[in-house]
C-alpha cells in the first residue's frame, strides 16, 4: 500500500479532531494582528481550546509554554500559530512512536494484547497479524478470551481469512492451558510472533489480575522471556477515559505499548497526544478505518500536522 494512500486515509480519519481543535481555537486566531508575541490572555485562551480538544492538562501547558517564549518575527498570524503547535505536538508523539519490532530469540516473540470489550481488541490483533505478515513474519494467534464466545469465533473467522493458525478452545475455559498449547506449537512450528486474545472485562480486577499472572507463569515456564510485549488497545472515541484504562491496565497487566483505534469515528482523537505526555509509553500504531490495512505505525510529523490542521 503507497503511503500516499495511508496519508489519505489519515487525513480523512481524524479529520473530526481536527475540525473539532480549529473550532476550539477559532476565537484566538482572530485579532493576532501581527504581532510578534501572544498575550497571557491569549495565551491562557489557547490553552484551554487545547485542553477542550482532549489534548490534556499535561499537553496543553506544554504547549503553551513553547509559544510564550516564542518571538514571531515576520508576524503571528493563522499559519505560524498552527506550526508552532504542530512542532509540539510532534515532538511530543515522535518520543513515543515505536513499531512493534520482532526481536525476540528464541522465537516466538509473544504479545498478550489487553483491552477493554469494544474497544476493537480482536480486530486489532487480526490488523496486527496482517502486519506482521506484510513483513514476512510468520504469525499464530490464541484465543485467550474464553469469557465471550463471539471473541473466539470473531478471532477464528480473522484466522480463516488470514490464512493463519488460531489456538482456541471452549467458552469458559483456562486462558492459561490455551496459552500454554499456542507457545508449545508456535515453538515447535518456528512461528514468528505469538499473539494472544486476552479477556477484556474490567468489573473484577482482581480477577482479571489473577488470570494474567497465571498466563504470565504458564508463559515463563516455557520462554522465561515471555511476554515480550503487553499491548493495551484503547478506543479514541472514550476520550478521557481511555486515559483512565491506561491507568487501571498499567497497574493490572503491566503495559508495554499501546495502539489507538477508531479515529476515524470521532472528534477526541488529541486523546492520542495526551497519553503520549502523560504515560509516556511506546504507541505502536493507530487505527483510523475498518480495513485490514488501516491499522500501522505512524509518523508523528503528518500526524501532528493534520491534528494541528497545519496541512494544505
Amino acid at each position: 500500500m503507497s503511503s500516499d494512500t495511508w496519508s489519505d486515509r489519515l487525513l480523512g480519519g481524524l479529520r473530526k479532531t481536527q475540525e473539532r481543535l480549529a473550532e476550539n481555537l477559532a476565537g484566538n486566531l482572530i485579532g493576532l494582528g501581527g504581532s510578534t508575541r501572544l498575550t497571557e490572555a491569549q495565551l491562557d485562551d489557547i490553552e484551554d481550546a487545547l485542553i477542550a480538544s482532549d489534548l490534556g492538562p499535561r499537553a496543553a501547558a506544554r504547549i503553551r509554554a513553547r509559544l510564550a517564549a516564542g518571538r514571531f518575527e515576520s508576524g503571528l498570524d493563522e499559519a505560524a500559530l498552527r506550526g508552532s503547535v504542530a512542532t509540539e505536538i510532534e515532538a511530543i508523539l515522535r518520543a513515543v512512536a515505536r513499531p512493534l519490532d520482532i526481536v525476540a530469540f528464541p522465537r516466538p516473540q509473544v504479545i498478550l494484547v489487553i483491552g477493554v470489550n469494544g474497544s476493537g481488541k480482536t480486530t486489532t490483533i487480526a490488523k496486527l497479524a496482517h502486519l506482521f505478515q506484510e513483513q514476512d513474519y510468520s504469525v499464530m494467534l490464541a484465543a485467550g478470551d474464553t469469557f465471550r464466545a463471539a471473541a473466539i469465533g470473531q478471532l477464528r473467522v480473522w484466522a480463516d481469512r488470514l490464512g493463519i493458525t488460531v489456538i482456541s478452545g471452549e467458552e469458559g475455559g483456562d486462558p492459561a492451558s490455551i496459552v500454554f498449547d499456542a507457545v508449545k506449537q508456535a515453538t515447535e512450528a518456528g512461528t514468528d510472533v505469538l499473539i494472544v486474545d486476552t479477556a477484556g472485562r474490567l468489573h473484577n480486577k482482581r480477577e482479571l489480575m489473577d488470570e494474567l499472572a497465571k498466563i504470565r507463569r504458564v508463559l515463563g515456564r516455557l520462554n522465561p522471556a515471555a511476554p515480550h510485549d503487553v499491548v493495551l488497545v484503547l478506543d479514541a472515541t472514550n476520550g478521557q477515559n481511555a486515559l483512565q484504562q491506561i491507568e487501571i491496565f498499567r497497574e493490572v497487566a503491566g503495559v508495554t505499548g499501546l495502539v489507538m483505534t477508531k479515529l476515524d469515528g470521532t472528534a477526541r482523537g488529541g486523546v492520542l497526544v495526551a497519553a503520549a505526555e502523560q504515560y509516556g509509553l511506546p504507541i505502536h500504531a493507530i487505527g483510523v478505518g475498518e480495513k485490514i490495512d488501516d491499522l500501522r505505525p505512524f509518523d508523528p510529523a503528518l500526524v501532528a500536522r493534520v491534528i494541528a490542521g497545519d496541512v494544505a
